[in-house]
């Protein structure tokens, strides 16, 4: 009975003591976390320098300047460029450590004044532009319009003309071969005509043959005349729109390019030389 007891005893003080170490053990662990924790934040948490906050400015900064709009109409993108540049700039002059002066604050002022009347008037060409395309669709189909009603007028009056003056050279051709006809004609006592009848016929058909040819000379040069007539209707009407849409086209050409590239970029290279003036002058 004694050695039960004792036996019992050593097992129970056995597996306290296995307790104790074992919760010693976890608790060792989560300090050594703790601490290895605490120091990865600290490393997260410390504060930029003031050459890690210029350069990643100075990178943004490029970063914008070199940004492209694909898409047109590009104005679209100008209010977002604009609140994405003034982010990048207040952060940076909200920095403790960039500590800005008077002529850097003067000298923010100016180029993003610059940029945003630059912008504005990137922005009215780009609305005149619009208006251009329209107005030049529209004077495409008033020129097709002009060339169509030109083309039926045109074949309408070359098929007056054909048909007049088919009649009229049949007309003047007959009385060519009555006059032939007459001229062949045998005269004398014992024929049914004699030469005072042979002239006076031959000198009818003659006049009428002259009266013939004279209408159809008429009427050849009042078709040509009513066709240049409407080749210079036609051309009068024609010219100013050729040249609206000439002006037009040059308007519109470089649309679908975008023309604030360059304004930008320049916006965005005097905003680094006021930053990089401000280190030196800091320096």
């Amino acid at each position: 009975m004694g050695y039960q007891s004792r036996m019992r005893s050593n097992r129970s003080s056995g597996r306290g003591g296995g307790g104790q170490h074992r919760e010693k053990a976890k608790a060792k662990a989560k300090g050594q976390k703790r601490r290895s924790s605490g120091g990865h934040f600290s490393e997260e948490g410390s504060a930029p320098t003031s050459k890690e906050i210029v350069d990643r400015t100075l990178n943004r900064l490029r970063t914008l300047g070199n940004q492209v709009f694909a898409l047109s109409p590009f104005s679209e993108h100008f209010g977002r460029w604009l609140v994405d540049l003034r982010v990048v700039l207040s952060e940076f002059e909200s920095s403790p450590t960039a500590n800005v002066d008077d002529y850097f604050v003067k000298e923010r002022s100016r180029i993003l004044s610059n940029v945003e009347l630059e912008l504005e008037e990137r922005r009215r060409e780009e609305a005149s532009c619009d208006k251009a395309v329209k107005s030049l669709s529209d004077n495409r189909l008033l020129l097709d319009g002009i060339e169509e009603e030109y083309t039926a007028r045109a074949r309408e009056i070359k098929a007056r003309k054909d048909s007049e003056l088919k009649r009229l050279s049949s007309n003047v051709d007959g009385l060519r071969a009555e006059a032939n006809r007459i001229a062949q004609m045998k005269t004398g006592i014992f024929r049914a005509l004699s030469k005072k009848e042979k002239a006076k016929k031959e000198a009818e058909t003659a006049q009428r043959l002259e009266s013939a040819q004279k209408e159809l000379a008429s009427a050849a040069q009042n078709f040509t005349a009513e066709q240049e007539k409407l080749r210079d209707e036609y051309d009068r009407r024609k010219r100013p729109v050729m040249e609206q849409i000439r002006d037009e086209a040059k308007e519109v050409e470089n649309r679908d390019m975008d023309g604030s590239l360059e304004t930008r970029r320049a916006a965005c290279e005097a905003f680094i030389n006021a930053v990089n003036a401000l280190v030196e002058r800091k320096s």
